[in-house]
Order: C-alpha cells, then structure tokens, then sequence
C-alpha cells in the first residue's frame, strides 16, 4: 500500500513539476496557435474578397486565399514552437527527408496536385464553361487541386483527375453546346422555303441564342432526299430539353408548309432468265 501511495506521489510531483516548468510555455504556445489560426482564416478571406472585387476568376482567388492562410499557419507554428526553446532545423531537415520519400511513393496523387495548380494558374477553363475531354462532357462545377468535376443536365457528378486534363485535347464551348442535326426533304420541295421553315422554328424557342446565329443549308444531296443541315447553340444544362424541342417544332412547321420528308427509296428490277 506504501509502495502504491508512494508511486502516486511520485508522479504527482513530476506532473506539478511540469505544469510548474514548462505551463506558461503551453499555454502561450496555444493561445498563439488559436489567435494565429483566427488572423490566418480572416486574412484568407480578406484576400479572396479583394480578388474577386478585381473581377478575378473565383477558383484563382480562393486558391491564393489558401495560400495565405497556410503561410500565416506556417509562420504560427515555427513561433510557437519557438516558444518551447525547440530548435525547428530537425524539423525542416526531417520534412524535407519525409517529402522526398513520400514523393516516390504518391507520384499519382501529386501529378494531380502539380496538374491542378497549371489548371488554376493558366486558367484553360473556369466554373460554369462546358468542357470536353477524354469522351465526357459537363459544366465545370469545381475545379480542385487534385480533381476537376463536371456535372451534366442529368445530374451526374463527373470527376476527372487533373492529370487526364493537362496535356489533352480540351474542348471549351464556354456555357453554349451546339447542336447538329439533319433532316431530308422531297427533291420536288423547295429547299429555301424549308431553310426559311426551319429558321422560323428556332426562332420560336427563347433560349436559342440569335447571336451566334443558327446556321441552316443544304448539306447533302442524298439518295432519296435533300439533306438541310442544322446548327444552333443552346445553354448546355439544357441541351437535351431543347434539341427535342426544337425537333418537335421543325417536324409540325414542316408539315404546316406542306413540305415533305420522304422515306429511304430503293428500286428493286427483276430481271427474267434467260
């Protein structure tokens, strides 16, 4: 029992004994790191809003707004370790050890941090455009240092690491897709009243930019019909919703200016044996 009592005392002393040495330190220490890790979020968001007031691109500002804020946590840190008389030279020789190794083993991960930083600083896209790359397309929704997502007008979520967008084919149509389509009339109908047709039904749907405007001719002189190709523009979160519209109302104008569409026509002669 004296032994157990003896043992407690033992590590109550050390335990005073610490708060007594090392107290004020700790709790300096940590009332530095909160008030640091306070100053850094407010001048974070001090230097996104100032950014964004320029007009510059929301991802760009954020991320100098990160930026900052891990360079006043940066500065906090070493003070505050400082505070417990801890030379910080083995700590910088350590992480330098520490990233060099860990930079072999994560080349995927940091080829897409290395991938996004090009994306934010060059700036081949933002928030909102439409983007195409690697067969998919969607509206930019984030743009992040390891990932870029796309969303499309069914809601899907699409993610693409950074390093599949560096160094690839892009396609940027902004917050526009075109649309192509065709549609074949009868060789005995008048071609410039069906692109005149045509171009009155587009007129009828609101969100079809005028500028640029919808290009409409013939594209192809076909088997059984003349072929009028048709290109618009529609806001891409609606492309599908429009392009069957749009459909729609070429089929009904069509056939209110009694212009035909004909079928695919083969002819077939049998020739007798001899």
């Amino acid at each position: 029992m004296e032994t157990e009592v003896a043992a407690i005392q033992h590590y109550l002393d050390m335990g005073i004994e610490f708060i007594v040495k090392y107290g004020f330190q700790v709790l300096s220490a940590i009332i530095i790191l909160v008030i640091g890790l306070m100053v850094a979020r407010k001048l974070a968001a001090i230097v996104s809003g100032l950014l964004a007031k320029r007009d510059m691109d929301v991802t760009l500002a954020s991320f100098i707004g990160n930026i900052t804020k891990i360079v006043v946590l940066g500065f906090v840190i070493i003070i505050a370790i400082g505070k417990f008389g801890i030379s910080i030279a083995p700590f910088i020789a350590a992480i330098g050890a520490l990233a060099f190794g860990s930079s072999l083993a994560l080349q995927g991960p940091l080829s897409n941090y290395g991938a996004g930083l090009t994306i934010i600083m060059s700036r081949p896209f933002v928030i909102g455009d439409t983007l195409t790359v690697k067969g998919v397309s969607g509206v930019v929704e984030d743009i992040a240092l390891a990932h870029t997502q796309l969303t499309t007008e069914d809601g899907e979520k699409i993610t693409i690491p950074n390093k599949h967008i560096v160094g690839e084919i892009l396609v940027n149509s902004f917050q526009h897709k075109i649309v192509e389509a065709t549609v074949g009339i009868s060789y005995g109908d008048d071609p410039e009243k069906a692109i005149e047709t045509i171009q009155q039904a587009l007129s009828k749907i609101s969100q079809i930019p005028s500028d640029p405007a919808p290009q409409i001719g013939i594209e192809q002189f076909g088997d059984s019909s003349v072929n009028i190709g048709i290109r618009y523009w529609v806001p891409t979160n609606q492309y599908f919703q429009l392009m069957y519209q749009a459909n729609n109302i070429i089929l009904k104008d069509l056939k209110s200016a009694q212009i035909n569409i004909p079928f695919p026509q083969r002819e077939v002669r049998m020739l007798a044996e001899a």
